[in-house]
């Protein structure tokens, strides 16, 4: 330690030096950019190394839900029963659950946000739930108040739901008619075989309460998804005899839904790494005539510790499945269903191989996959994801057919397994989803087709430079439509790209950020949560760059000043004129030579300019800021110096 005659002599100096600087006058330094952001002190419920807390809780939802098709009408009739397990600390006079049926009227919220001319969340409106027969049972118990509003409605306890596990039953009768355009989530597409049904928001859901926003009860207008509690499905589907239903979960009744050929051909698929056809091209439409007995038949799923469910049903699906090898040496099945306008070797006949081969892939790179299906379905809605099951456009085909297979089902880690607020933070599924999809993609075939995201990088700077640029934490709802794409999936992703290839590393950024899946499985966690466990598990303080890039609108932009002469070699000096970002770059020399150097990101404490000394008796030709090329600099023109 300096004596105290040292800092005395030292500050001595300094006054003497300023002496004539006006009294008001403050030199800054950059503590602002590198102090902490958002209040991320720990307590009971999330503790501050990012993990759940010793009382930390959430509520539980379990589903009992039968419904039918009547295709004449386009309609669904059925009854719902919900078990709601109350496991906060507090007693409960009330509870809101969503009817998301409801956006599809001409007075709905959603409708009246909609633009003139329109968007992706365009919807029909002449459909929205009917609903009877509502009851409310606790402690013995039984009401039927409630309050309808919008797409959410409110139904009260005679009694107070008890905390810590206190239940309720929840149960009531419904229909609606099936939109065509059903938000880019849901709908029917007519083909030449008959309509395929896309159903999902398709049952009334119990509203999330969590110890952040209690119930998180923002309506269902559009852009914004979905938060739900986890809990146990149980549902069944019955439909026309010629139709095939597939859905969440797995299907409890082969034996009474399928032929003896169909369930012949399922158990081989189950053993197969090759796709094995459970209904061929050749035979679709033909089950009716296979059939002897009853003009219905009633397909019964089930599955555990999910969120939501979805299925969908036609008379024109071709089928075919293969089996998915997971590393903890459980099997699960990869499923398509598609008409035949979708068939053919560089479209849906794929689509199984894509299914199967993006599901090993992130569960080897991530986290085990937890369902014992995942089926892709061919629809009007250009992607869309549920828990094992997901909706993609029919068209697509090639590397675009991969590129939305990988995608959605991409969206099992985030949000069906890491359970995020997606109506508030969209970047945190759409985001990180976006982020592993660029592995799998050079995983897949080794690179078949190209990683264009990172492609399309320089071609961005314009938007990061615009001044309608919104920040990755605005609200979905709330962006912009065309900001949309970047707000939530390309911005994000890049961040994360540049935090693992740039700041961390490959090696504490995947120990990182498996830990917050790990942590955070079949939980909530929130934004606080992930920037919290992400610094503890990889050691480093990185507020700068959370707050700039997930929270702000700057920008980075790193230059090489100058380069000079030394007595030991040269002197380089760096400015930054952005968020601050640790400076990786390279020393060419005339011999041919290079140094690979970095400088760490706490230059940037003091100031805006940083000088280096490199020791050297070779010539330096040419210096290169982020040689890589894996940051996005807004003036990548500043980001090299050469000699003459």
């Amino acid at each position: 330690m300096k004596s105290y005659k040292f800092f005395l002599c030292s500050f001595l100096f300094v006054a003497f030096w300023t002496s004539n600087v006006k009294a008001q006058d403050v030199n800054p330094n950059n503590q602002e950019l590198f102090s902490e952001f958002k209040d991320r002190t720990g307590n009971s419920y999330r503790s501050a190394n990012g993990v759940p807390g010793p009382e930390y809780w959430q509520n539980q939802a379990n589903y009992k839900i039968d419904v039918s098709l009547n295709p004449e009408n386009h309609k669904i009739k059925g009854q719902v029963k919900i078990e709601y397990i109350n496991n906060s600390p507090f007693d409960l006079d009330y509870a809101w659950l969503f009817l998301e049926q409801n956006r599809f009227t001409p007075t709905s919220r959603g409708t009246l946000t909609t633009p003139l001319d329109g968007n992706r969340y365009d919807g029909d409106i002449d459909g929205g739930y009917s609903l009877s027969n509502i009851k409310v049972e606790t402690n013995g118990t039984s009401s039927s108040k409630h309050i309808i509003n919008d797409t959410r409605m409110q139904v009260f306890f005679e009694k107070p739901l008890k905390a810590n596990g206190g239940k309720a039953n929840i149960s009531m009768d419904f229909e609606f008619k099936i939109p065509e355009k059903g938000m880019d989530r849901m709908g029917r597409l007519e083909v030449e075989d008959g309509v395929i049904y896309a159903l999902a928001q398709w049952y009334p859901k119990m509203v999330t309460f969590d110890d952040i926003n209690g119930w998180n009860v923002m309506p269902y207008l559009g852009a914004g998804e979905f938060y739900l509690e986890y809990g146990n499905f149980e549902y069944s589907v019955t439909a026309p005899r010629e139709y095939i239903v597939v859905g969440s979960g797995e299907l409890q009744n082969p034996k009474e839904v399928l032929t003896k050929q169909q369930q012949r051909r399922l158990d081989k698929a189950k053993q197969s790494d090759k796709t094995q056809f459970i209904i061929k091209p050749n035979e679709v439409g033909q089950t009716d005539k296979i059939r002897t007995d009853g003009d219905n038949f009633t397909w019964k799923f089930k599955i555990q510790n999910s969120r939501d469910v979805a299925f969908a049903t036609s008379k024109a699906f071709i089928w075919d499945a293969a089996k998915i090898n997971l590393p903890n040496g459980k099997k699960a099945l990869a499923q398509s269903a598609y008409p035949k306008e979708s068939y053919g070797e560089d479209a849906w006949e794929r689509s199984t191989e894509y299914t199967k081969v993006a599901i090993e892939h992130y569960s080897i790179k991530w986290f085990p996959y937890p369902y014992k299906n995942a089926v892709n379905v061919a629809s009007n809605v250009g992607g869309m994801e549920y828990p094992g099951i997901v909706f993609c456009s029919y068209k697509s085909k090639g590397e675009s057919l991969w590129g939305v297979t990988d995608h959605e089902f991409g969206h099992i880690w985030f949000p069906m397994i890491v359970g995020s607020n997606e109506r508030r933070h969209a970047w945190m599924d759409e985001g990180f989803n976006t982020f592993i999809n660029l592995y799998s993609t050079d995983a897949f075939n080794d690179g078949e087709y190209p990683n264009r995201m990172l492609m399309a990088k320089q071609s961005l700077i314009p938007w990061f430079l615009s001044p309608n640029r919104e920040a990755i934490s605005t609200f979905p709802d709330v962006v912009q439509t065309q900001n949309l794409g970047i707000v939530a999936y390309y911005k994000p992703a890049l961040g994360l790209y540049i935090l693992r290839e740039y700041i961390l590393g490959s090696e504490r950024f995947d120990f990182a950020f498996k830990s917050y899946i790990k942590a955070w499985a079949y939980k909530h966690p929130t934004p606080t949560d992930f920037f919290n466990i992400i610094e503890n598990a990889a050691g480093e303080n990185l507020s700068w760059f959370f707050k700039a890039w997930f929270y702000g609108n700057d920008n980075i932009d790193l230059a090489v000043n100058k380069v000079e002469k030394s007595e030991i070699g040269y002197k380089i000096e760096f400015e930054n004129f952005g968020i601050p970002m640790p400076v990786v770059y390279n020393v060419y020399y005339q011999d041919g030579s290079k140094d690979e150097l970095r400088l760490p990101v706490e230059i940037w404490q003091r100031g805006d300019t940083w000088t280096t000394a490199i020791k050297t008796d070779k010539t330096i030709k040419k210096v290169v800021i982020d040689p890589n090329r894996i940051l996005l600099d807004v003036k990548p023109d500043n980001n090299r110096w050469e000699t003459e």
